[in-house]
């Protein structure tokens, strides 16, 4: 049974990097470009960390694509590694961050140590680990130090946003057949034992849409200067109000309990 766990996993890790390894180019023209950048920064980068005194931590950036959110890492004053499977992502990450450690491994398990990692970030890339998620929630738990902080931007399921993204990831090529949203709910209760739930924020509408994810709606990169910033304001207002059902995807940070069954971890 688990020799079969594991070519399963295998299998979803190999379909990924060949995936992305495809649409590799036109992701990074569209996902790395100023819109994009300005875009991750206000709306996932400052939340996603918001009350954690980054200076002087060992933050993993894991599946961390080129490292589009190292340089606000390293800004904070953070040390940063770069996790990713793709031996071309981690070839673009080393030459982008000569000064950064970079570690070419599966999350499902690398050769980096027990409670190594102050804080973990991760940028959309858990709801591409269906149907082995969980395994992936192991391994974060295992690399962060107890008080260490996880924080992670992802789409979510049981939104409306999400309905129309489930018919779209069947019909569209730019996504893997194993990409879904996360289930947000299910992932605090069985890990309530080990993390602590600091903040959950659900977020996006019209820039999340069409100043980020261009690529996907095939807008052409001359036009996304033309309405990013007027969309990026109308997305800060329109993130006061919007929900679980509203939302294109949650923002959450979580923190390792100091020992099974704690309340607020300790502070190391």
């Amino acid at each position: 049974m688990e020799e079969a766990v594991v070519a399963d996993r295998r299998f979803t890790e190999d379909l990924q990097r060949a995936h992305y390894d495809s649409i590799a180019d036109a992701y990074q023209l569209h996902y790395a470009d100023r819109c994009s950048r300005q875009y991750m920064r206000e709306f996932f980068f400052t939340p996603m960390v918001e009350g954690i005194q980054l200076c002087g931590m060992r933050v993993l950036d894991a599946m961390c694509g080129s490292g589009p959110t190292v340089g606000f890492l390293l800004e904070a004053g953070a040390t940063v590694t770069g996790l990713d499977i793709s031996s071309r992502v981690i070839e673009d990450f080393r030459e982008k961050w000569p000064g950064c450690e970079a570690v070419e491994a599966s999350i499902f398990g690398s050769s980096i140590g027990d409670a190594s990692f102050d804080c973990v970030t991760i940028i959309g890339g858990l709801h591409h680990l269906h149907p082995h998620l969980d395994e992936a929630m192991d391994e974060l738990h295992r690399i962060l130090k107890p008080g260490g902080y996880l924080c992670f931007s992802e789409p979510h399921i049981g939104s409306v946003p999400d309905l129309v993204r489930r018919l779209w990831y069947r019909v569209d090529p730019l996504f893997g057949s194993n990409e879904m949203g996360i289930n947000v709910d299910y992932l605090e209760a069985v890990n309530a034992n080990r993390f602590e739930v600091v903040r959950r924020q659900y977020m996006g509408s019209i820039a999340y849409l069409f100043v980020l994810n261009s690529l996907a709606f095939r807008v052409p990169l001359w036009l996304k200067p033309v309405y990013a910033g007027l969309a990026c304001r109308l997305e800060a207002l329109c993130n006061r109000f919007v929900g679980k059902r509203t939302s294109c995807y949650v923002t959450c940070q979580w923190r390792k309990r100091s020992s099974i069954g704690d309340g607020w971890p300790e502070e190391t």
